[in-house]
């Protein structure tokens, strides 16, 4: 069975979804990896893994905030980045011919004794 090459529209639609997304990123704001905790009242702790290690640093109510939307932007950036890789997958497979399948062969398998 052969597969089916994409047609010159639809690559259009997909480089034009694909120019969307980058569009996207490129209004992100700052960007951070972690989670936040709220320990007691204006007090905040920021932790994340730096080279295997986890780090844990004091937050004020005003770095928490700050810290809070970069972490939802990075959040974002990878949802953002694995739709940029599935529409790439499509495309690259999809807009030339690939390799030409063999069939797969049957082999009987020996019984068992």
């Amino acid at each position: 069975m052969m597969e089916r090459i994409l047609s010159p529209k639809e690559v259009r639609q997909l480089q034009k979804r694909y120019q969307e997304l980058q569009s996207e990123i490129a209004q992100l704001g700052w960007i951070a990896q972690g989670s936040l905790m709220h320990k007691a009242p204006n007090a905040w702790r920021l932790t994340r893994k730096i080279k295997a290690k986890t780090l844990t640093t004091a937050l004020s109510q005003a770095q928490a905030s700050l810290f809070a939307k970069a972490i939802t932007n990075h959040r974002r950036l990878e949802e953002l980045l694995q739709q940029m890789r599935e529409i790439s997958q499509i495309v690259l497979l999809g807009s030339v011919p690939g390799v030409r399948k063999r069939p797969r062969r049957n082999h009987p398998k020996p019984p068992l004794t």
